[in-house]
């Protein structure tokens, strides 16, 4: 089989020790450590004319049967415990072999590189080899264990009943690549399609094909590209720095280092154009026959804290010399912060119509959070009806 590891002193089979070829082969140097002894597993990227990731070890059927083909390339296995790191190189195109299918349930199989070492696992062979490990036929089947000193390239999805005589391994749809890249320390690292493959220090980078990312020791955190310029739409899903600043659909929004925030609050308006009336001495927050929702504006606080809230209406009382009042309660996540108060009200006395509207300040909000203003209404007595005509309520942040 042409699979060779430099760093193997006796071969099981063949010539014994690190050949020349095995040398100039295998790909030697420092790798991407992801501990102080240990380092990165996975092939090395690269492709003819640069045109793909990586073509190297890559698993593939072109006709029915139960045989597939391992593409030639390089790549790095991590031994067990202090053994090191093996670097292996397949040199030819590589036929591996499935046994036959279960006769009533599916299997996964596992195509692996795998590194023996009599001098540290303390078996009886030492050689790199190229080998089909098997599952377990299951209704619902899952991949085997890897072993020890092993680089998965790829699982293999074998249907019951699945022979040469049958037709084979449905090879389009049967196999799910495993490989991951790896680098020298210090090299970009290019993204696995298939899986999030963590940093191995912090300062590490990789590339997306969408964004640079580094490594901070817990996640993959897209690098800045220009410290205060605002990124485009579209262009940042998270942001890179507290304070950065994004264009989303024509808004300004600000990174407060765990979401997006409106960085210039919007102000929220809301009205209803049809009468109705109220006759509660305390406050309520709807009036009797009309028709529509109660008015409700939705907003968001600004980074003061603080907002103008605006309200008004065109109405009358029941009775000369009464009142009729419309104020606002203020919720966060439906908890009342600031409620209805004839403080903060429009006020008619008259039973002539008229209009009247007040603004008043609300501060101590928590910045960046959502409330809502919902209008409330009260009169002066029972047996006298306020009236309420075009009733809206405007908020605007202080900035």
């Amino acid at each position: 089989m042409p699979v060779r590891s430099a760093w193997l002193i006796n071969r099981t089979e063949t010539e014994s020790g690190q050949s020349r070829a095995d040398t100039r082969l295998s790909p030697l140097g420092t790798m991407a450590p992801t501990g102080p002894l240990t380092s990165a597993g996975g092939v090395i990227p690269g492709a003819e004319n640069g045109t793909y990731l990586m073509s190297g070890l890559y698993v593939y059927g072109e006709s029915a049967g139960m045989r597939a083909t391992v593409a030639p390339g390089r790549a790095v296995i991590q031994g067990q415990g202090r053994a090191g790191a093996y670097p292996v190189v397949l040199t030819d195109h590589t036929d591996v072999g499935f046994e036959d299918g279960n006769a009533a349930n599916p299997r996964i199989d596992l195509v692996v590189l795998r590194i023996r070492d009599a001098q540290s696992d303390g078996g009886g062979s030492t050689e790199a080899t190229l080998e089909v490990i098997q599952g377990e036929a299951k209704s619902s089947p899952e991949p085997p264990r890897l072993p020890e000193a092993s680089l998965p390239l790829a699982r293999v999805l074998i249907p019951a009943g699945a022979s040469v005589g049958t037709g084979g391994i449905d090879w389009a749809n049967a196999v799910y690549d495993l490989r991951v890249p790896t680098v020298a320390v210090g090299g970009i690292l290019p993204e696995s399609w298939n899986r999030d493959v963590p940093g191995g220090y912090v300062g590490q980078y990789r590339d997306t094909a969408r964004e640079m990312q580094r490594w901070d020791g817990t996640r993959w955190v897209a690098y800045p590209r220009q410290i205060g310029g605002i990124a485009p739409q579209g262009a940042l899903a998270r942001g890179e720095y507290t304070g950065q600043y994004r264009d989303e659909g024509g808004r300004l929004q600000r990174w407060d280092g765990t979401v997006w925030r409106p960085a210039v609050t919007a102000s929220a308006w809301a009205n209803n154009t049809d009468g109705g009336y109220c006759a509660s001495t305390t406050w309520v927050e709807a009036v009797t026959d009309t028709v529509g929702p109660t008015i409700t504006a939705a907003f968001t606080a600004p980074v003061s804290g603080a907002v103008f809230v605006t309200l008004g209406f065109l109405g009358n009382a029941g009775v000369e010399g009464q009142w009729a009042r419309m104020s606002a309660n203020i919720r966060k996540d439906g908890v009342l912060v600031s409620a209805a108060d004839e403080r903060r009200a429009a006020q008619v006395g008259t039973k002539s119509p008229v209009s009247v509207s007040t603004t008043y300040m609300v501060t101590g909000l928590q910045a960046g959070s959502a409330y809502t203003a919902v209008s409330a209404y009260a009169t002066s007595a029972t047996s006298s009806r306020g009236w309420y005509d075009n009733r809206f309520i405007r908020v605007d942040p202080v900035l």
